[in-house]
């Protein structure tokens, strides 16, 4: 076969450092959110939905051909850590050094973004920790918490 052809939906989730609320303020969070897209088209990994509260994002993205996943991430959260630096007063901003990649089926990305899109809602029931311990139990992953929650 003379061409390469990928589609990958990967839904990553990653926590600010100690899940610490830094990301309040709702415009701010867009702000943010799409200053990630960018991230996401520059790497050939186009974003189709971002969201998130104010201690974590989730993001649903087709992972590029060409990438891998601990790159990409690296791109996303470096990059996206000195920008909420320079754009807002918080100077001791740090994403936590983990995050979860869970791959997602074509069939289940209509879902999945109506669930992140509705993110602040769905909190209001549910802690960080026990949504990551509900995703990680559904692909069954088994987590050691000792070392998740940074």
């Amino acid at each position: 076969m003379g061409q390469s052809l990928v589609q990958i939906y990967v839904h990553l989730i990653y926590s600010t450092k100690s899940r610490r609320p830094f990301l309040k303020d709702p415009e701010f969070r867009q702000r943010l959110f799409a200053y990630k897209a960018g991230i996401c088209n520059k790497q050939g990994c186009p974003a189709v939905i971002i969201g998130g509260v104010e201690d974590h994002v989730h993001l649903l993205c087709r992972l590029g051909k060409t990438i891998d996943i601990a790159k990409f991430v690296q791109s996303l959260k470096r990059p996206s850590s000195d920008w909420i630096k320079q754009e807002s007063s918080i100077r001791n901003f740090y994403w936590q050094t983990g995050y979860g990649a869970f791959s997602i089926s074509p069939g289940h990305v209509d879902g999945l973004t109506e669930y992140i899109r509705d993110q602040e809602i769905h909190h209001r029931k549910e802690s960080f920790q026990d949504e990551f311990r509900r995703v990680c139990k559904r692909y069954h992953i088994e987590i050691d918490e000792r070392y998740v929650w940074d």
